[in-house]
């Protein structure tokens, strides 16, 4: 059996930082930005690029298979990892996580802190987050139609991998006990009205009257 919860602060009895307080452990006195995570931005889109670029030319270096498939893998374990661990967590204050209890039940907490979060991060989070498994799914339908079954194993974890990701972190944001299609309607109609109002309420130019002129 499993259960989806969201949580807002998870039960931590250890030392562990409590989850949406890591930037409050700043000191104020050093002057660096509350929300400035310089290093997980680059290590969140690194891992999962490196992933794509060994897949895309790894024939220009080797022509093992094995050897391809074993970079490729521990790149995307890693990227698996970090995202779901750490950059979630600090660049856009989300994070999903399994634990079973004593009765052997599965439990899904969907966790999302409450607070601004630096939005130049949470773009690059995103779109990190979004992209990739859009090449991956290309990397597939290639591998399919070129009959490439050993490729499209390794696509097949990319795929996965990425995937449990992205869903948890849709989950997270929108919410576990919340329908993802009518989250996206919800979002679709958000925007439409929103770009409505905008029209509604924008000044229009006035016109320009041109005086007559004539012979007096």
């Amino acid at each position: 059996m499993t259960s989806a919860t969201v949580r807002n602060v998870p039960l931590l009895d250890d030392d562990t930082i409590p989850f949406g307080e890591e930037d409050e452990m700043r000191d104020p006195s050093t002057g660096v930005k509350r929300y400035s995570h310089p290093y997980v931005t680059f290590f969140h889109l690194f891992f999962r690029c490196a992933a794509i670029v060994i897949y895309m030319f790894c024939g220009w270096f080797s022509d093992s298979f094995i050897t391809s498939f074993v970079f490729v893998v521990l790149f995307l374990s890693a990227d698996f990892w970090t995202v779901k661990n750490i950059t979630g967590r600090l660049l856009v204050g989300l994070r999903w996580w399994n634990y079973v209890d004593d009765e052997g039940v599965s439990h899904w907490l969907y966790e999302a802190k409450k607070g601004k979060v630096n939005n130049h991060e949470a773009r690059i989070f995103w779109l990190g987050l979004i992209l990739c498994p859009v090449f991956w799914s290309l990397f597939f339908i290639v591998a399919l139609f070129g009959l490439k079954f050993k490729w499209l194993l390794l696509v097949m974890i990319a795929l996965a991998l990425n995937g449990a990701n992205l869903y948890g972190y849709v989950k997270c944001n929108f919410g576990a006990n919340k329908d993802l299609n009518s989250a996206a309607t919800d979002f679709v109609k958000t925007q439409i009205f929103k770009n409505a109002m905008e029209i509604m309420t924008k000044p229009s130019a006035q016109p320009t009257t041109a005086r007559p002129t004539g012979v007096i």
